[in-house]
């Protein structure tokens, strides 16, 4: 149950933060959005969890691909198939179906050094729900 709360925590912490920082960039966000930061960053959260000892530059570069795999998912699937039109990247050089480009996973990883030191502190001693 432990283990569960903590999942929660950290699913609604990643959704929050994540539209948050979208209000700031765009102005607005969709309900998809808070679902697909609460999922980055859980995912990143257990993947830093376990490889504790990685340096910045791989940490970034795992970050950015999980949240890019993410967001390509769930573009295919709010975007393509139900047509709800969250995002568009089809005017970004490189896309992949106007879900994922290079640039906004450029970003991601620049993003992923914040996140880093949130995780890190997250695991510290001072956190019941993620102690290793």
């Amino acid at each position: 149950m432990k283990k569960f709360r903590g999942d929660c925590f950290l699913f609604t912490l990643g959704g929050l933060v994540y539209g948050m920082i979208e209000i700031l960039y765009r102005h607005r966000t969709h309900w998809t959005m808070l679902i697909t930061g609460g999922a980055c960053f859980l995912s990143i959260f257990k993947i830093y969890k376990r490889h504790q000892t990685m340096r910045m530059l791989p940490k970034c570069v795992v970050g950015s691909a999980v949240i890019t795999f993410y967001e390509f998912i769930c573009g295919c699937i709010v975007n393509l198939k139900f047509k709800m039109k969250v995002w568009d990247y089809s005017n970004c050089r490189f896309n992949i179906k106007g879900q994922i480009c290079p640039f906004y996973s450029m970003l991601w990883a620049f993003l992923c050094i914040p996140i880093s030191a949130v995780c890190k502190k997250l695991c510290s001693k001072k956190f019941k729900f993620f102690k290793v």
